[in-house]
């Protein structure tokens, strides 16, 4: 499975440890920054990871701003409106995606999709996961937090 940034792939970083940076930076909301670090410190060490990191997240320091300058001013009007209805079904058909390949590496980790080849204790902690975010309304920071020490505690003991 070929991953999406030919570099990395390039330097011997595999789709299960692209997808495991992806899971690990998305819990500090920086996927790029962290790409771009590990990419960085592969090759040219400390100050490729800190010029690549600036280099990602520089201009979103100023596109953001600039976006928000810009919505604040024009927020009533129908066109910005329309524009964020329209993007929503989008946002959240990218989400529903990164959340599907993400459970199928962890249910299957790179193998076919064949019931022999099922991570069980992935798929418990994926439905215990679940429950705790949809049923009880845990927070999914704690959530995420124990789902990483649980894998951890079931890979130590078995």
């Amino acid at each position: 499975k070929e991953i999406p940034l030919p570099l990395l792939s390039s330097l011997g970083v595999t789709s299960t440890h692209y997808t495991q940076l992806v899971v690990v930076a998305s819990a500090v909301v920086v996927v790029a920054a962290a790409v771009v670090a590990v990419a960085g410190v592969v090759v040219v060490v400390v100050v490729g990871a800190i010029t690549a990191t600036l280099g990602c997240i520089f201009p979103s320091l100023i596109i953001v701003p600039l976006l928000a300058y810009i919505y604040y001013h024009y927020k009533g009007t129908s066109v910005i409106q329309n524009v964020l209805s329209s993007l929503r079904p989008a946002v959240v058909a990218l989400i529903a995606s990164a959340g599907v390949s993400i459970l199928l590496t962890v249910l299957f980790a790179e193998k076919e999709l064949a019931a022999e080849h099922v991570n069980w204790a992935g798929a418990a902690i994926f439905l215990a996961a679940f429950a705790l975010l949809r049923k009880l309304k845990w927070n999914p920071v704690l959530v995420m937090a124990l789902c990483g020490i649980s894998y951890l505690g079931i890979n130590l003991i078995i």
